[in-house]
């Protein structure tokens, strides 16, 4: 089972399986913006919805703060436009 955990003190959100990091979602936060930088996630666990998990964690962490979230990453900014549009 994959673990997708939040951790703000290292600007990222991560997805672990086994105790090993297989993905991650890095941002940085500069006064009430997130920017979401990268997202990687190992080869071997693409194509199982792990890096949209990775953004979508980041982003409702960042609503929880009343933050607004936006994304050097493609990737990222993919998902963060179909949200706004849902």
């Amino acid at each position: 089972m994959i673990d997708i955990r939040f951790e703000k003190e290292n600007n990222r959100a991560i997805a672990i399986i086994d105790n090993k990091v297989i993905g991650k979602c890095n941002f940085l936060i500069e006064n009430n913006t997130w920017n979401i930088i990268n997202t990687k996630v190992d080869s071997t666990y693409q194509g199982q919805g792990i890096a949209k998990d990775l953004v979508t964690c980041v982003i409702e962490n960042a609503k929880k703060e009343n933050c607004v979230v936006i994304a050097d990453c493609s990737y990222a900014n993919k998902i963060i436009n179909i949200n706004r549009k849902e």
